[in-house]
């Protein structure tokens, strides 16, 4: 490959600079994919291979990234256990019949990804090609708590009180759910491992909302085994959450690569809590974006120092890019911490 220097770092192997690549880099603040947009509703840009694959390399040729990842969303995958998912202007995602009884759990199929969420494999061999091994390809998944919490409260939530009433009222029905969403996990990673992509991110975007001690007994044990049967794919596997300070300590248990931090904890700082066989990536506030260069700059500064060049960081956001980011700021932030934190060692 060209530029291993991300699946390096994966590895906390010596890289000649700091990879970066950004979470929803291909995205809406980009004039590239408004246009497309125009075209298509999500669902069917997610759907439709080609478009999917123009839409995954967008960033790649705008931008000097040290990987891709592919365009799609965590929650396809459901729609093949028998869940109907549509996305309304103005609300996101919307699940128009919600898992709440034993039920509704016990009724849930367990598909083959090959067949279920084909677009998105599909789409994965194209970037392959079109890659040419110039970057590494990421594929990703919701972890099985995100991707319950959505498909109990039907879409978003403030509170995630279905979600919770579940969890502490009904373990069992609680622990059946999991058990088919961690299946339903691994089967789509090791599905897109095997169809070209050489690194997996596991998104447990709502983890956060619990307290330490139920993401330790409710959660943790369905990452773990999702991460071990995955981990046979032999690639690189990426663990990350938002507003997970608190469980720090826990997050070494997940078995992964690497884990990604947000911004409300310092580098070095949950570094520590991780411990040295862990890679780190990490942790720009999205919103530094929108402020002038010198901030930006500041910004990635103490996170590079915070990093101290040691083996296994990948700089990168502590969520996704925001619509309406300037693009030129994404360009020069990519631009600068390969420059600043450039050093002798070979790539």
């Amino acid at each position: 490959m060209k530029n291993d220097r991300f699946l390096r770092a994966c590895r906390r192997e010596p890289v000649d600079c700091t990879p970066i690549w950004l979470m929803r880099q291909a995205g809406r603040y980009m004039p590239e994919y408004r246009a497309i947009r125009k075209q298509y509703g999500f669902l069917d840009m997610v759907k439709t291979p080609e478009v999917a694959a123009e839409i995954t390399m967008q960033p790649v040729q705008a931008f000097e990234i040290d990987a891709a990842i592919i365009f799609a969303d965590i929650l396809p995958p459901l729609e093949g256990m028998g869940i109907h998912l549509t996305f309304e202007k103005g609300e996101g995602p919307v699940i128009h019949n919600p898992i709440r009884t034993l039920d509704d759990i016990e009724a849930l199929r367990q598909p083959n990804p090959r067949e279920s969420v084909a677009f998105t494999l599909r789409a994965i061999g194209l970037v392959k090609q079109e890659l040419d091994q110039r970057i590494p390809l990421i594929g990703f998944s919701g972890a099985p708590f995100t991707l319950a919490s959505y498909a109990i409260e039907g879409g978003s939530s403030r509170d995630f009180r279905h979600t919770k009433k579940l969890m502490y009222n009904h373990p069992t029905n609680w622990a059946l759910l999991m058990d088919k969403l961690t299946t339903l996990v691994s089967d789509y990673l090791l599905a897109q491992a095997e169809a070209g992509a050489d690194a997996l991110q596991i998104f447990d975007s709502w983890a956060g909302v619990l307290a330490p001690g139920d993401y330790q007994t409710y959660v943790l044990p369905y990452v773990q085994r999702c991460v071990e049967r995955v981990r046979a794919s032999g690639v690189p596997i990426i663990y990350f959450g938002v507003g997970m300070s608190g469980m720090l300590p826990l997050l070494p248990q997940v078995g992964s690569d690497v884990i990604g931090i947000d911004w409300h904890v310092l580098l070095d700082q949950a570094w520590e809590h991780l411990g040295p066989e862990r890679a780190v990536q990490g942790n720009l506030d999205p919103v530094v974006l929108f402020a002038p260069w010198e901030e930006i700059q500041s910004r990635a500064d103490d996170i590079l120092q915070r990093a101290n060049n040691r083996p296994g960081h990948i700089f990168n956001l502590g969520h996704g890019i925001l619509t309406e980011t300037p693009v030129e700021h994404v360009q020069r932030l990519v631009e600068y911490v390969h420059s600043a934190s450039a050093r002798n060692e070979s790539a």
